[in-house]
């Protein structure tokens, strides 16, 4: 069993995370942590993994024009992809998706994960377009599982412990819609679990969860550099184990 996990302490200086946020009373796999380590972030509307963009476009050059209702009755709709013969989809919210990516792939039982865009108003959504905050996607990662070999409970565990509910379209210093955190459900059973996990939750807080727990909207793949980006080595070639169990810092950089 995991032991007790307490609150974590910030600094207005750095988004250092020196351990997950609450105590957990559910048993996760013996030799899992699910302990997140952030680099120090500059404070910014989007995070230090963003790509360089043309002077011209940031002050709406050449943008893409707004969202038609073609455009939205595509991207809300149901994500139609199919899971391996035996799995099942979760998708999740929690930050960057580049750490949230390699806190699943360490679970055992998760057998594939893909980081992507869903819940926006965008049909094929770059990265540069969910950056600007005009497309209500959010950065998420979806996780294929075995679910006789890892719960749904098992995962929603997983993720309260990685990151802070707490705090609105905000994780660290990493700033915007695409950073909220949320739970996105494919059945009803998903769903039921889902709300009375975070019913738990909140009473073990002393703030208000402000996680939103909806359907699972279309997904759209992220760029594949963005892809196991940190178990790949990132910028600098610093590779970060994704073995199952493993619970080395995670160190999320660009």
């Amino acid at each position: 069993m995991l032991p007790s996990l307490t609150l974590a302490t910030f600094s207005s200086s750095s988004s250092i995370i020196s351990k997950p946020f609450f105590s957990l009373s559910t048993k996760l796999p013996h030799s899992f942590s699910p302990l997140y380590l952030p680099f120090p972030q500059t404070k910014r509307s989007i995070s230090l993994h963003t790509r360089p963009m043309n002077i011209l476009k940031n002050l709406g050059f050449g943008a893409k024009p707004a969202p038609s209702m073609e455009d939205s009755s595509i991207a809300q709709g149901p994500d139609e992809d199919v899971p391996a013969p035996g799995q099942q989809f979760a998708q999740f919210g929690a930050g960057c998706f580049w750490g949230v990516e390699l806190t699943f792939q360490r679970v055992p039982g998760v057998t594939k994960t893909e980081v992507g865009y869903s819940q926006g108003l965008l049909h094929n959504p770059s990265y540069e377009d969910v950056c600007s905050g005009t497309t209500n996607h959010n950065e998420v990662v979806r996780v294929q599982y075995d679910p006789k070999e890892c719960s749904f409970d098992t995962l929603l565990d997983v993720f309260w412990a990685f990151h802070d509910p707490t705090t609105l379209n905000r994780q660290g210093n990493d700033v915007g819609t695409q950073y909220r955190s949320g739970i996105y459900f494919y059945t009803p059973e998903q769903e039921t679990a889902a709300r009375e996990s975070l019913e738990k939750q909140q009473k073990l807080l002393n703030r208000k969860i402000v996680t939103e727990v909806l359907p699972a909207k279309k997904f759209y793949p992220a760029e594949e550099y963005h892809q196991q980006y940190l178990a790949k080595g990132g910028r600098f070639g610093f590779k970060q184990s994704a073995e199952k169990g493993c619970n080395d810092p995670i160190r999320c950089y660009g």
